[in-house]
């Protein structure tokens, strides 16, 4: 089954073992989209590794940006900005938000049901097009920077996000109802795929894939970071450990990123420093860059040579919106890192697809691909 296959979310390829149209065995062959990312890191600066974390998982380019600076930030020692911090956490949340409704939308499509895809692009579009205004791109977003953001938002930003955080709830709902009593999305989802906690534990599995299973795991909660600390907001957590178990604790998310984003508006401080001010480590403002040339050199020379780093290695983990993404650095002094591992939640969950899929039919291999809501450039790196 595949790698042409339009249901395996990118260049995969699972070889099915069969009795009648029941699956007894898969092999998942992996790699058709390997880049050699993490290799790419060990040539560059850790500035000029920024971009090529927007490549990983493209859906939510800017969570990886996210990931990628926070650990960097952990081997630096590096204080981000109180604004700084509710930014990311804000921007983080929308990224959730765009991930969820790329996932919903396909997975129903994957499944047979339509509409709702079609529902879920049109709120992503307005959520795609504040990128373009943020940071000027709309797929391969780049705006976090170490030790904070590369820029403020705007008011208009400010006033379209308020807008967004009361036209979006009643949205989720009409995905609900398109949903809930769809007798082929019942079908295709209650009580397929399931794993029980022991056996999701067991694999290494986070995110909603985790929590479906019953285990209360966040790292927004448990180990907390950005704004997350200072704001109000629950874990879903699943039962049955099936399809549609994964599916209910994305639509709650969605309805908690809510209140989150809402949480952080009325928190953030009205003005303040959006990055830290180490300027051995971190970039200079744009504008200072274009008319002062002691901050020109000090980005070239950022970017061309790098900043000493000490020597170590750091793990740090992020709760992106398939689970848990961590950037393991090893240094040995210099501007580049000696090593470094990408923790992908795509590649990990696949670990566990023979496991999901044996016992049920053909079909059923779509929706546990769906299940995992992988991305193959994240999955393959």
């Amino acid at each position: 089954m595949g790698p042409q296959h339009p249901a395996t979310h990118g260049v995969l390829k699972v070889i099915l073992d069969l009795e009648g149209e029941r699956i007894t065995k898969s092999t998942v062959v992996m790699g058709f989209l390997h880049r050699g990312v993490e290799k790419l890191a060990e040539h560059g600066t850790y500035h000029q590794f920024i971009p090529h974390t927007d490549r990983l998982d493209y859906v939510c380019a800017m969570y990886n940006n996210f990931a990628y600076c926070r650990a960097v930030e952990k081997l630096m020692n590096i204080t981000v900005p109180e604004r700084a911090e509710y930014l990311r956490t804000i921007v983080a949340e929308i990224q959730r938000i765009i991930g969820h409704l790329f996932w919903l939308g396909t997975q129903a499509l994957d499944i047979g049901a339509m509409t709702v895809f079609f529902y879920t692009f049109r709120d992503r579009e307005i959520l795609l097009d504040w990128f373009d205004e943020l940071c000027g791109a709309r797929l391969t977003t780049s705006w976090y920077r170490i030790g904070g953001v590369e820029r403020d938002f705007t008011d208009s930003l400010e006033a379209k996000v308020r807008g967004f955080l009361d036209y979006f709830p009643p949205k989720i709902d009409e995905y609900v109802v398109f949903l809930e009593k769809n007798r082929i999305w019942l079908a295709r989802t209650v009580g397929v795929a399931v794993i029980s906690a022991e056996d999701a534990l067991s694999f290494g599995l986070s995110g909603p894939t985790l929590r479906g299973s019953g285990v209360d795991y966040d790292l927004r909660k448990y180990e907390s970071y950005g704004a997350y600390p200072k704001c109000e907001f629950s874990v879903p957590v699943g039962k049955n450990g099936d399809t549609y178990d994964r599916y209910w604790i994305r639509i709650e998310e969605m309805r908690e990123s809510v209140k989150i984003i809402q949480q952080c508006m009325d928190q953030m401080p009205k003005e303040g420093a959006v990055m830290a001010d180490v300027p051995s480590v971190t970039l200079p403002p744009k504008d200072r860059v274009f008319t002062n040339l002691e901050s020109m050199i000090q980005q070239f020379k950022l970017f061309s040579q790098g900043f000493d780093a000490p020597a170590g290695e750091i793990y740090c983990g992020t709760e992106a919106h398939k689970g848990e993404l961590g950037f393991y650095i090893v240094s040995t002094g210099g501007g580049n890192p000696y090593r470094l591992k990408i923790r992908s939640p795509s590649f990990i969950h696949m670990g566990a697809f023979d496991h999901m899929a044996r016992g049920y039919m053909i079909a059923d291999a779509v929706t546990i691909f769906g299940s995992y809501d992988i991305v193959m450039g994240e999955c393959d790196r």
